[in-house]
């Protein structure tokens, strides 16, 4: 599921080209470690996983605010990458964001929420992920303690599908 038979194009090299900080790298590098955790257990698409973690904040060369998600999808489709993956960069905000929660943040009446298996794992993964380190749901929930309750019910119940596939 790489998008070009060039094995020398690699996720991180689209990170680069985008011009993403390294801070940002080493957070996707972070994410990707952790979401492969839970591919071979769920049956999950191991690159796919691999690359949707390591492009889901490709975004944040633009923008680091919720529009990432949307922007990084966008920036994905102009460099002819999978839409598999475009979708994965889409919907890793949270635990994704319905149309109507993007109308209401001034984005792309689109539904951001992850529906396959790929996408439910990279945005689960970007939720334990803060900068390098690996957090509890509990501390992410405190650090998102202004979301809706909407959100983090559903941040919990994608942690709650997703943990159970997780190998050590």
């Amino acid at each position: 599921m790489t998008p070009t038979s060039d094995s020398s194009i690699t996720p991180l090299s689209f990170l680069r080209i985008a011009g993403c900080s390294d801070n940002v790298i080493r957070h996707c590098m972070a994410v990707r470690d952790l979401a492969l955790r839970f591919c071979e257990r769920s049956g999950a698409d191991t690159e796919l996983v691999e690359w949707g973690a390591m492009l889901h904040d490709i975004g944040r060369a633009r923008s680091h605010g919720l529009d990432h998600g949307q922007l990084g999808a966008d920036m994905c489709r102009s460099m002819n990458i999978p839409e598999e993956i475009a979708r994965i960069v889409e919907c890793h905000i949270g635990a994704g964001l319905t149309a109507d929660q993007c109308r209401r943040d001034g984005l792309k009446e689109i539904n951001c929420v992850p529906s396959t298996i790929e996408e439910k794992i990279v945005a689960h993964a970007d939720n334990l992920i803060r900068g390098t380190e690996e957090i509890t749901l509990e501390e992410r929930l405190r650090y998102s303690k202004d979301l809706p309750e909407e959100i983090k019910k559903r941040i919990i119940a994608l942690a709650e599908e997703i943990e159970r596939y997780r190998s050590e």
